[in-house]
């Protein structure tokens, strides 16, 4: 029969073994992160050669100093605008409608794609060419789009405007259907 346990000795560890284990850690980090911290080590460089160290540096050293600046900056009137204006841009893009915004950037995209490759030719385009050109069937998808676009522009928006309603009495902008 095996006898009871009456005492339980305790392996301690040195000092100097827990700091090469500590280090062995540090270690297989460094391994396991190597890509991430250096891209981050050539990222400080760059900051370096540029001064944006020293300037960070600086800034934290003089934090009351900085902050004092700040404020009294932030208190004149063109900043005061500035952040109104910001706010307000804010609240206009989030009342875009990407989704149906993403296709006009597509075509916007492809209309710039075709004239980056455009080469001037030096040949003058005539009457019969633009009339002929309006029988292009993406031609006269660009000009519809660009009257749909013009009438847009021209509808009254007087009731959407942010800063002339409160939000409770603003109409939520309907793109009306177009057929044919």
């Amino acid at each position: 029969m095996a006898k009871a346990i009456n005492q339980i000795k305790r392996v301690e560890i040195t000092e100097e073994e827990k700091r090469e284990k500590d280090l062995r850690e540090v270690e297989e980090a460094l391994l396991k992160n190597k890509d991430a911290i250096l891209e981050t080590l050539e990222v400080l460089g760059h900051m370096k050669e540029r001064g944006v160290l020293s300037l960070a540096s600086a800034l934290f050293g003089q934090g009351d100093k900085v902050l004092n600046v700040l404020v009294k900056a932030a208190d004149k009137p063109e900043a005061t605008n500035t952040l109104k204006n910001l706010l307000l841009l804010g609240g206009v893009l989030g009342t875009l409608n990407v989704s149906q915004l993403e296709p006009m950037l597509l075509k916007l995209n492809s209309g710039i794609a075709r004239v980056a490759k455009y080469r001037d030719n030096q040949d003058e385009i005539g009457y019969f060419d633009l009339f002929r050109s309006l029988k292009d069937p993406e031609v006269n998808n660009a000009i519809g789009l660009l009257f749909e676009f013009l009438k847009g522009m021209g509808e009254d928006t007087s009731d959407l405007e942010r800063n002339t309603q409160l939000p409770e009495n603003q109409a939520l902008h309907k793109v009306p259907h177009h057929s044919g």
